[in-house]
């Protein structure tokens, strides 16, 4: 009879000693904040949720273990076990990390270790998937892209300046990333012979292994070419405009029975639902069991410009049911023109219902949605990544629903609150139609797909997220592709999303 061998434990080494020198700062740049969070929290986070990590250590830079202390209990990370200090140097951080992940390792037990920059904030979680694939089959992985550029080497000729000495050959030079990963058994042994070397110095793992144990072959994951280090001041604002733009491929269908399992009973308050996307939501939901509350000027008469006839419109469905589970908001307005030739009657009514509005919804729904840990749902446009002339009412009011879905989302998750925008390409709409008149069949999503994909976002776990909708994603099948590709995808595949 065949045993059964369990699968060795996962640990993720997050290496946190470096310094902000290189970026001008007087703290570690994993403490340095981008896109509303400390570097170190946005890595943290991803092997919180990687399934394929047991647990987390950190390794900081002295002084500032307490730091990341902070982060973790305030993020609520359950994975991250130890977080210690690391060595003055890369070397001495891995031996530091090495002897901590020893402890308490019964006799020929073995670990699997990946060790990540912590200023690698960017790593998908299909990377870390590979690499703990692949150690079931090798003892130390390294994960590396192909090099899009020419690399040269060069030689200092006095006061002469650098001058070329050779040209490798493109085709086989990768650039190494993180995470590096390796059986501990593996990773140990190589620094207890790299120990007795006098001269031993390295700036990664790999190249440990590499020079220290030469019959363990290092087996290549490929990386992803936004898996970037911030290192230089650019990177810092790389990595903050990647995060700006990163969204979400729509989750999965649920299925015709799970919908009428998970909605049945459920309030759904859906403001500017007279039509378009948000009428396709009411119809969607309602015929899978909820109980909606459709809202709009021309229906119900509700303004959702006004604060009181919101609350009162909250204040009603909750008086009936008892309840309210999900708040949609699809109401607004499109007006297109120079902003120097606009009127004051239109800037304020632009301002009101695509910017104040959602607000003032947002506000009046916090105190319902926390006592069900329900979500809100907002809209924007592709156009908020970039402003284009005659739309700077529009285009400014979207990109600032990314940003309060953004921090609401970390506002309201210690209350179990799900806050999400949905970003349509292009819809057919009675608001695009008044704007732009009839346009050619079939170069339109359907308000009915996009309310689909609105449900399953209700329905789905998701928060903080960005989830684009579109008729073709270039990039990869639906659910398949990565926020940061999804973003990639829509940079180069930009349209002017107006739902």
């Amino acid at each position: 009879m065949s045993q059964h061998i369990a699968k060795p434990r996962t640990t993720a080494v997050i290496l946190a000693g470096g310094t902000g020198q290189r970026v001008g700062l007087s703290i570690p740049k994993q403490l340095l904040k981008i896109a509303g969070k400390a570097v170190i929290e946005h890595t943290l986070t991803t092997f919180e949720k990687a399934d394929s990590i047991d647990d987390v250590i950190v390794l900081m830079a002295p002084g500032y273990v307490p730091d990341i202390e902070k982060i973790v209990a305030k993020a609520g990370f359950t994975k991250v076990k130890k977080i210690i200090e690391g060595g003055s140097t890369r070397n001495e951080t891995t031996e530091r990390a090495i002897s901590a992940l020893g402890e308490g390792l019964a006799e020929g037990e073995d670990l699997n270790v990946l060790f990540h920059d912590a200023v690698r904030p960017l790593l998908s979680q299909r990377v870390i998937d590979d690499c703990v694939v692949a150690l079931e089959r090798f003892q130390a992985v390294d994960v590396a892209i192909p090099s899009a550029d020419t690399i040269i080497v060069t030689r200092t000729h006095g006061e002469d300046g650098e001058f070329i000495t050779e040209i490798p050959d493109r085709s086989r030079l990768r650039r190494g990333q993180t995470p590096q990963a390796f059986k501990l058994s593996t990773i140990k042994r190589a620094y207890e012979v790299a120990a007795g070397d006098p001269n031993f110095q390295a700036t990664d793992d790999c190249s440990v292994v590499l020079k220290y144990l030469p019959d363990v072959p290092i087996h290549v994951v490929a990386g992803d070419e936004y898996n970037m280090k911030v290192t230089q001041p650019v990177d810092v604002f790389i990595a903050d405009k990647l995060f700006q733009l990163g969204s979400t491929a729509a989750p999965e269908q649920v299925g015709e029975e799970a919908y009428r399992e998970l909605l049945t009973d459920k309030t759904v308050v859906v403001f500017g639902g007279s039509y378009g996307i948000g009428k396709d939501i009411a119809e969607l939901a309602e015929s899978y069991g909820a109980k909606v509350y459709a809202l709009g000027r021309s229906t119900t008469g509700t303004h959702v410009e006004n604060p009181e006839e919101v609350d009162d419109a909250l204040s009603k469905a909750y008086a009936e049911t008892g309840r309210i589970d999900y708040v949609v908001n699809t109401a607004g307005v499109l007006r297109i023109g120079k902003l120097a030739e606009t009127d004051n009657a239109t800037i304020e009514e632009a301002l009101k219902v695509n910017y104040l509005a959602p607000v003032q919804i947002a506000r009046s729904s916090y105190k319902y949605l926390s006592e069900t840990k329900g979500q809100l749902l907002l809209y924007t446009s592709s156009s908020y990544t970039r402003g284009r002339a005659e739309y700077s009412l529009y285009s400014s009011t979207k990109a600032a629903m990314v940003n309060l879905t953004q921090a609401l989302s970390d506002e309201w998750a210690g209350d179990g609150i799900r806050v999400n925008c949905i970003n349509p390409e292009r819809t057919a709409t009675p608001m695009r139609t008044k704007a732009f008149g009839q346009e050619p069949s079939g170069s339109l999503l359907s308000s009915e797909a996009v309310a689909r994909t609105s449900l399953d976002v209700l329905l789905s776990e998701l928060t903080g997220h960005v989830i684009d909708v579109r008729q073709q994603d270039p990039t990869a099948p639906a659910g398949k592709a990565s926020g940061f590709e999804q973003a990639l995808a829509s940079v180069l595949d930009r349209q002017d999303g107006m739902a």
